[in-house]
């Protein structure tokens, strides 16, 4: 039987920058809880959607609407333009929760999607073609932009468990901001430090007590990283730094 494609999700995700130095030892703690995933190595092709003047990111960096991000993603080692591929909306709401929204097409009719607005027929998902119809009535001009290209590690949680946690390790980022094309390689410029990786938590809820103790174990402290901001501020020439994130302190009476 076909597994069926999860098309929405709904999710904290959280954001650690961890050494290569780190990772075996890392691994050994978290793997007392949490299995391989089915699949736990993949080579991940992004290509972001944005205007010309880059309004997308620009209006997610200033907290406007739901601070969308626009993507095709690609699971493939070398795609092709007759590859599947899954187009991706990004969302934040208001409490920091995560929503993504999905469909599954090739490569050359998820581009002529986001670049015209004409849907294919494979595509089945009316509401969500919609939301991509407004997203591109509000940003005109909508063109790949940026190519982001990592290899990933996935873990989820054994079944005896009743926290539903799946961590990923992402190395060896990098980007361009020419031949924005998921068939022209994977070729880049990093967007971290050689023995850096991003670490990503994905919960439905708050992070369980096992796993807070391995991350204070280890001196991981929550990041506040985009991979598409930092390319975005790298093809601009701007810096951009992983920052840690501070907690708001209540103002007492």
């Amino acid at each position: 039987m076909t597994e069926k494609i999860q098309t929405q999700f709904k999710r904290v995700e959280t954001k650690y920058i961890v050494k290569k130095e780190q990772l075996d030892e890392l691994l050994k703690d978290l793997k007392v809880y949490l299995k391989e995933d089915d699949y736990p190595t993949s080579t991940i092709s992004n290509i972001y959607y944005d205007t010309p003047d880059f309004d997308v990111i620009k209006d997610a960096l200033a907290k406007k609407n739901l601070r969308e991000k626009i993507r095709m993603r690609s699971y493939s080692a070398n795609p092709s333009k007759d590859c599947p591929a899954f187009l991706e909306i990004k969302q934040k709401d208001s409490e920091g929760i995560g929503h993504k929204f999905r469909l599954v097409s090739k490569l050359e009719a998820i581009n002529k999607l986001l670049t015209s607005g004409e849907a294919d027929k494979s595509m089945t998902d009316g509401a969500l073609i919609q939301e991509i119809n407004a997203l591109g009535q509000r940003y005109p001009g909508l063109k790949p932009r940026i190519y982001i290209y990592y290899d990933r590690f996935s873990l989820k949680q054994k079944k005896k468990l009743v926290d539903k946690v799946r961590i990923t390790f992402d190395r060896n980022l990098r980007y361009r901001d020419f031949d924005v094309d998921l068939s022209a390689g994977t070729e880049g410029l990093p967007l971290l430090e050689d023995n850096q990786m991003v670490m990503e938590i994905k919960a439905s809820k708050d992070k369980p007590e096992w796993l807070k103790e391995i991350l204070e174990k280890h001196g991981l402290v929550k990041m506040k990283f985009s991979k598409y901001s930092c390319a975005y501020h790298r093809s601009q020439g701007l810096d951009y730094q992983p920052q840690a994130k501070v907690k708001k302190e209540s103002v007492g009476a």
